[in-house]
């Protein structure tokens, strides 16, 4: 295990989507941030979840979905005792690092 909250794993990499599978880890969350060239969907696989989507948290549990808009502020963490597993599929013309905004981190990222 890292320092770093999570785990992510590219499973396609591709012009117009990206599609990760992330691994949280017990009560890490992920950097509170934005994007202005992509949106994205996250899709619970393992695990619990709460998500912060422009300042509203919504929890979820294995099976269920989030759309997180292009320019929305969001944030996962992982309130349980095991690893959360979610599949990130992003959508946009460009997803560098750089497109990353982060607005709050615990890691000094």
């Amino acid at each position: 295990m890292t320092g770093l909250p999570l785990f992510p794993k590219i499973n396609s990499d591709r012009e117009d989507h990206k599609v990760k599978r992330i691994t949280v880890y017990p009560g890490k969350r992920l950097s509170y941030q934005r994007h202005r060239s992509r949106s994205e969907h996250w899709h619970v696989v393992t695990g619990e979840a709460v998500v912060t989507l422009n300042g509203r948290e919504v929890p979820r549990t294995a099976g269920e979905s989030m759309d997180i808009p292009c320019g929305a502020a969001h944030r996962i963490l992982n309130p349980g005792t095991r690893n959360l597993i979610f599949i990130e599929v992003q959508k946009g013309d460009y997803f560098g690092e750089d497109d990353i905004e982060r607005l709050e981190d615990d890691f000094g990222r």
